[in-house]
């Protein structure tokens, strides 16, 4: 951050929360921003945000969540290709969310319900604890 936008924050600071010493203060903000960007909870939130934003994967965990599925079946219920099915299958086997196995000829997908309880604990964890 530049230094006259460094100054500026720190003269509204002093102005929308009555704070006296705004250089302490913006120190202590830049700290607190500096410990959630590592947070191992904030960094695993965002992984579990990224691995679900999509109306697809929503859509697929919330189908696995009943029974187990084949690629086939989950191509049914999207009425998308096999190929874009794969992908998001793929996104949310890298987030540990679900499991797949071969039965024959076909694989099959379902819930890691622990992962996705865990990713909940954690949420939970972080966004109520100031209450």
């Amino acid at each position: 951050m530049n230094t006259k936008r460094k100054a500026e924050l720190m003269d509204m600071l002093c102005a929308c929360d009555s704070v006296c010493s705004s250089s302490k203060y913006f120190e202590d903000l830049q700290n607190l921003g500096q410990y959630l960007k590592y947070d191992e909870d904030f960094i695993n939130i965002a992984d579990f945000g990224t691995s679900i934003a999509s109306v697809e994967r929503l859509i697929i965990l919330n189908s696995l969540k009943e029974k187990d599925r084949c690629v086939c079946e989950l191509e049914a219920i999207l009425n998308k290709s096999q190929s874009t099915i794969s992908h998001h299958l793929r996104k949310l086997e890298r987030a540990d969310l679900i499991k797949s196995w071969k039965k024959g000829s076909y694989t099959y997908y379902g819930l890691k319900r622990e992962k996705l309880q865990l990713f909940l604990k954690i949420l939970n964890k972080v966004f109520n604890s100031a209450e």
